[in-house]
């Protein structure tokens, strides 16, 4: 839920699904596949060359999807990572879009193993440090979470986790605050990799995306 903060123009999760439906737009006969979670982590779409299909997943996710509340980047790193085949020659990269709030251990950790297994992880931060506090819809009404103290929750971007996540996995943070951006930084990033570690181009598998 903390995905629902309006730090940033509407909600976090909005605008992650902004950046990666852009991202998607902009690619040719990559593949991509999508990866929910929150407490736990839930298969959305497997890797597909079907942009029309990764657009429609993405347009259609919202924070109802999700059974449980939490947020385990552990659970979707390992997921993200066994949709890859590791008998293909692809390059393997995974985009993380997240506030980086984490309630489980061991993300930094399955991210280093992850690195292991060849896949290389690039983490967008969604949020601002400041932080907003999480709407939450009620009798038609809106109220906010608050703590076991009646305190307003205030939800903060965590981008020394998402930080960690990156660099134990080969890859990099950035600042997912404007959209065109960050999609460009995306894209140099993919091709960059693409080029350093891809003989033959049209073997190209893209990054499972989160959110």
């Amino acid at each position: 839920k903390s995905m629902l903060a309006e730090d940033v123009a509407p909600n976090r999760l909005e605008k992650a699904k902004r950046i990666a439906f852009e991202t998607i737009s902009q690619l040719k006969g990559d593949r991509v596949g999508i990866v929910a979670y929150a407490a736990s982590a839930y298969p959305q779409l497997a890797l597909t060359t079907d942009h029309s299909a990764a657009k429609m997943f993405l347009q259609g996710m919202n924070t109802d999807m999700l059974s449980s509340q939490g947020t385990a980047i552990q659970e979707a790193i390992r997921m993200a990572s066994n949709y890859f085949d590791d008998k293909s020659p692809t390059a393997r990269l995974l985009f993380i879009l997240s506030d980086g709030e984490d309630h489980e251990m061991g993300a930094t950790e399955i991210a280093s193993e992850a690195k292991e297994k060849g896949v290389h992880i690039y983490t967008i931060g969604i949020g601002t440090e400041k932080g907003a506090p999480i709407p939450i819809k009620e009798g038609g009404g809106q109220t906010y979470k608050r703590d076991s103290n009646g305190e307003v929750v205030i939800t903060k971007l965590n981008s020394e986790l998402l930080q960690q996540i990156a660099s134990n996995a080969g890859g990099e943070y950035l600042n997912g605050d404007n959209t065109q951006k960050t999609v460009s930084q995306i894209n140099k990033r993919v091709k960059k990799e693409l080029l350093s570690k891809i003989k033959e181009p049209h073997l190209i598998s893209y990054p499972v995306i989160y959110l």
